[in-house]
């Protein structure tokens, strides 16, 4: 076979390479390099760590094996990897010279990624068992992934990737730590970290084929099957990312609608995560999946009918429709809710802020209620109100109306935004809104920043009064700087150090607060007693 193929290579002068399965049968014939040869999912058993399947090919020129052979060996998990030299005697004959053996390397190996043997003859290589190596091979793959397999749990391994294209190392390290909470947050363990340095983003695959490479490499040594990239991808990305590495892919938006998905509570919230599921699934619809066959058949019904893409794709939308008629019935219970409550005439109070900032422990604290408060992202997703009562404010007989919102997050996915309209429409009719801010989480400016974009792009006109939370675990010269830079009152949540100043700062912030319309309209009619009268008056004034 070796010489049938030699003569070849040298008639056609290109490379031919040959992949053959582990009884020996050809799968592929294809002229070029090792790394154009089209290589098939798989063909070794379901057990199997490995292809099943091993590439043979030519070399014009004498010389080992090349980086792209190695690279095709790693990146499709190959039995083995064979490159033969060929060149023409004086005779015009064609003439085998020396062969060059690699496979991988397992992870107990002191190689990186691979195992190179000296050259040899094509007689030495062909009296070799490369049958029983490739056997050993598996069961050393088998030994290393049980080991790893038994000290696992249930969560994915991941590798997360960065990308800083000049915004600075800070920045781009804050959120590859953000990414990590998410992450953990999801369900999933980092197994390991990359942040590339590019002038601009690869338009195909974001980090660049190098890159990808050492990823590929990275995920083999730490036993993880999932990528999951920094920043939003797009479809097509996504496909070309996971063509060449074989891995799971993620990104980040993928990830917080994963933590919005396992968090979602009541019927409310569960229809605006699948609806912020279903806007993104919807343009990643092409290439899932194998079957593409059409309907149609019987009178009437021939022709080219419908694909299983175009099928999937009328089915997401129809079920956007429905569920954007559901979130539109939410709202307007909601502003029934809200216009129940605007006639009580009673201040509210919104707790707004970055995810994991403390909303929920500091809503609990100042209202007595017992919501709940994990130390992950995105824990809250409902909105919860409850009564409370602000001491110094007489005007309102001191009795306020507090309610946690969920937690913001950069570069907020504008499908998510989109879907919790219902939610965030609370904001509009609040009095004064509380920006929580975690004082000792490093970049705290940035945050309160993302923040107060999504505020301004919802268009919310309450007033703002920013609250730094877990002062107990701050460093005390940055906690000075912010509290003089934001004007802020610290606290602690947890041990409730500052609650009290906190209350009596929240009271002087609606009392400078002109009365809501809806207070004054709520009593502007003949009060029931004079007792209501007065307290009319007083809103008046």
């Amino acid at each position: 076979m070796a010489r049938a193929v030699a003569e070849l290579s040298v008639d056609i002068g290109r490379r031919v390479a040959l992949l053959f399965d582990r009884r020996g049968r050809v799968v592929t014939v294809s002229v070029g390099d090792a790394a154009d040869t089209p290589v098939p999912p798989r063909f070794g058993e379901v057990t199997s760590r490995l292809a099943g399947l091993r590439l043979i090919h030519t070399h014009l020129r004498p010389g080992g094996l090349s980086p792209s052979d190695l690279t095709a060996l790693f990146l499709h998990r190959l039995d083995a990897m064979v490159a033969f030299e060929i060149g023409v005697n004086a005779k015009g004959d064609t003439e085998l010279g020396q062969a060059h053996f690699a496979q991988i390397a397992p992870p107990t190996s002191q190689e990186e990624d691979w195992i190179v043997e000296p050259p040899c003859s094509v007689r030495e290589l062909e009296r070799q068992d490369v049958a029983e190596r490739i056997r050993a091979l598996e069961e050393e793959l088998a030994r290393s992934h049980g080991a790893r397999e038994g000290g696992r749990s249930s969560e994915e391994r991941a590798i997360l990737v960065g990308l800083e294209t000049g915004e600075g190392s800070f920045e781009a390290e804050s959120r590859l730590i953000e990414l990590t909470e998410l992450t953990r947050s999801a369900g999933g363990r980092v197994a390991g970290q990359s942040l590339q340095h590019r002038p601009a983003a690869d338009p195909k695959t974001i980090v660049g084929r190098g890159k990808l490479q050492e990823l590929v490499s990275l995920a083999y040594h730490e036993d993880a099957d999932l990528l999951v990239f920094d920043r939003e991808l797009s479809p097509a990305q996504a496909r070309e990312i996971e063509a060449f590495t074989r891995l799971k892919i993620l990104d980040r938006t993928q990830v917080i609608l994963d933590i919005f998905a396992q968090n979602a509570r009541g019927r409310e919230t569960q229809v605006q995560v699948e609806l912020a599921q279903l806007h993104y699934q919807l343009t990643r619809l092409a290439g899932r999946g194998q079957r593409m066959s059409r309907l149609g058949g019987g009178i009437g019904t021939r022709g080219p009918g419908e694909t299983k893409l175009e099928v999937d794709r009328r089915r997401v939308r129809d079920r956007i429709v429905a569920l954007k008629a559901e979130v539109g019935s939410i709202s307007r219970q909601r502003a029934e809710t809200r216009k129940n409550r605007r006639r009580s005439a009673t201040p509210l109070i919104a707790l707004v802020g970055y995810t994991n900032a403390g909303k929920s422990t500091l809503f609990n604290a100042i209202s007595k209620a017992n919501a709940l408060a994990r130390n992950r992202l995105f824990a809250t997703l409902r909105p919860t109100t409850r009564e409370g009562w602000l001491p110094e404010l007489g005007e309102w007989g001191g009795r306020v109306l507090y309610t946690d919102t969920v937690g913001f997050i950069r570069d907020l996915p504008d499908d998510l935004r989109n879907a919790f309209r219902a939610t965030l429409e609370e904001l509009h009719d609040a009095d004064l809104l509380l920006h929580v801010v975690d004082a000792a989480e490093p970049g705290a400016p940035s945050r309160v920043e993302a923040v107060n974009r999504i505020l301004d792009d919802l268009n919310l006109d309450p007033p703002r009064y920013v609250v730094l939370n877990k002062a107990d675990r701050a460093d005390q010269q940055v906690l000075e700087e912010l509290e003089e830079r934001y004007r802020a009152a610290s606290i602690s949540a947890t041990t409730g150090s500052g609650l009290d100043h906190l209350k009596s700062a929240l009271a002087r912030q609606l009392e400078r607060r002109e009365p809501p319309k809806h207070a004054a309209a709520a009593l502007s009619g003949p009060p029931a007693d004079p007792q209501v009268q007065g307290r009319a008056d007083r809103i008046r004034q």
